[in-house]
């Protein structure tokens, strides 16, 4: 398996060093992961599910004020107290938390168009976990929020079966400055033939087309369900952007 992501230490480092003074929370002990937030009540007492379907409960916490909306995907910095005897349930101290960009799927129209863009982008790596696909990404920018959005065009006819959608970037005619790195997480759930148990109830696959630099054809990859394994990539952001 390819792993793309290293640790967070540009967001979530210094954290880990403060927070870590004792044996329990030494620096050998966290972890740090993609995952969903489950906090139906909007406040502070939230609970996170990773990818691979283990449940977070925060008992003591670094960043306080931290109120995160239900369904928000984040790269959380935890450390492990506890675990229940499934071993699927664990109680963690949060060291640190980085809110990642969470959207749906647009179905893009013609008028639309021209402010979904199709910049070219550079892609780190992209992967699916759980019902989201997630999307590391690079770009040349300077001061301008850029836009990404993943997109369902109805105008574009395929004949093999797959479901095609197209990742696409508008960099808001932003200078090329400096290299920025980001993060996004789209919930496919939509797309999924999911059961009452939650899970793939019949095989699916995904082509997600990109505009790439310095290609002329557009590159594609490509997702088979069910068919997947869980994948725990490490994070850092180089430099982070301001993207929408």
């Amino acid at each position: 398996m390819k792993t793309i992501l290293k640790t967070l230490f540009f967001l979530l480092g210094l954290s880990i060093f403060t927070a870590c003074n004792n044996d329990d929370n030494s620096l050998s002990n966290y972890h740090v992961d993609i995952a969903t937030v489950i906090n139906s009540n909007n406040n502070s007492a939230f609970t996170f599910e990773l990818d691979n379907n283990s449940i977070m409960k925060p008992i003591y916490t670094n960043v306080a004020n931290y109120v995160p909306k239900n369904g928000q995907r984040i790269v959380a910095n935890y450390t492990i107290l506890s675990e229940s005897l499934s071993g699927k349930k664990f109680d963690v101290k949060l060291n640190d938390v980085y809110n990642v960009l969470t959207k749906g799927i647009y179905a893009i129209t013609p008028s639309k168009q021209d402010s979904i863009g199709n910049d070219s982008i550079q892609i780190e790596d992209m992967w699916i976990g759980s019902t989201y696909l997630n999307v590391d990404f690079i770009y040349p920018g300077n001061d301008k929020t850029h836009f990404i959005s993943l997109v369902s065009d109805a105008s574009k006819l395929y004949n093999d079966g797959k479901i095609h959608l197209e990742f696409r970037h508008n960099a808001n005619k932003d200078a090329g400055v400096i290299l920025k790195e980001g993060l996004v997480s789209f919930d496919i759930k939509s797309l999924l033939p999911v059961s009452p148990a939650n899970t793939i109830s019949a095989p699916v696959t995904l082509v997600i087309h990109v505009n790439v630099p310095n290609q002329a054809a557009e590159k594609t990859y490509e997702f088979k369900f069910p068919d997947l394994k869980y994948y725990s990539p490490n994070l850092t952001i180089k430099q982070k952007g301001v993207v929408y």
